[in-house]
């Protein structure tokens, strides 16, 4: 997957704010220094990838990962045609579970026929592309959060779900009880309208690998555990 490495357009101005805002972030903005969000263009790719890792650990998924690019792309990632035409067989050998396959070729679908058409997220608010996103089986909102956050580089985007965040937060913060979902809400209010950065510093700040990569554990950036409601019988939940 193809990266750009220079930091996004609004870094220095979400520095700044966010240094003036918040005496905490600023010491974590002293300690990690520059926002370098490294941003992933390659959306079907980077959604795709999402599927693939779901409730797997970081190497497994990535084995599986390569395997589905070997045997569906033939040794490059395949297209969405190339997903949709793929047999089960097939698939099943890459190490996909039938959720994931179903999710999979849910995603193409879309992407192959227009109904998910990334050139029009330019246009799109923050919650419309969620509400797009979330469409596809496989997809919830911290998936979307994600990408809005790593591929669409949007500046404003705070996943409160996000369990790596919650904790990062309770611990920077020096808080007795830990940091909830309603609790990260409030706190990034001052952040506004750069809480991406915010989440990134506070990754930074316990070296959680987030999904651009950076981060220098392998611990990874942490999925919300309460299940999105599936959209079928057979489906496993959204992430």
């Amino acid at each position: 997957m193809k990266t750009k490495a220079s930091g996004p357009a609004w870094a220095i101005d979400a520095q700044q704010h966010l240094q003036r805002a918040d005496p905490v972030m600023a010491r974590i903005i002293e300690q990690v220094g520059p926002v370098q969000i490294t941003r992933r263009p390659a959306r079907f790719e980077a959604l795709a990838r999402a599927i693939i890792f779901q409730q797997l650990a970081g190497r497994a998924a990535q084995t599986i990962f390569e395997r589905f690019v070997a045997q569906v792309g033939t040794g490059r990632f395949p297209t969405p045609a190339q997903v949709v035409a793929a047999p089960e067989e097939t698939m099943r050998m890459a190490g996909l579970s039938r959720g994931k396959i179903s999710y999979l070729r849910d995603l193409a679908a879309h992407v192959r026929d227009d109904t998910l058409n990334f050139r029009r997220f330019p246009r799109m608010d923050d919650e419309a592309v969620i509400t797009d996103l979330t469409r596809v089986r496989g997809i919830g909102r911290w998936t979307a959060e994600m990408f809005l956050m790593f591929n669409l580089c949007r500046p404003d985007v705070l996943a409160v779900d996000d369990l790596g965040l919650r904790n990062a937060a309770t611990k920077a913060y020096a808080v007795k009880s830990p940091v909830g979902a309603k609790e990260l809400r409030e706190m990034g209010e001052p952040w506004r309208p750069y809480r991406t950065a915010a989440a990134w510093y506070l990754w930074q700040s316990l070296r959680i690998v987030t999904p651009d990569g950076s981060g220098a554990k392998s611990t990874a950036v942490t999925k919300p555990k309460s299940p999105a409601k599936p959209r079928t019988r057979t489906a496993k939940a959204k992430r």
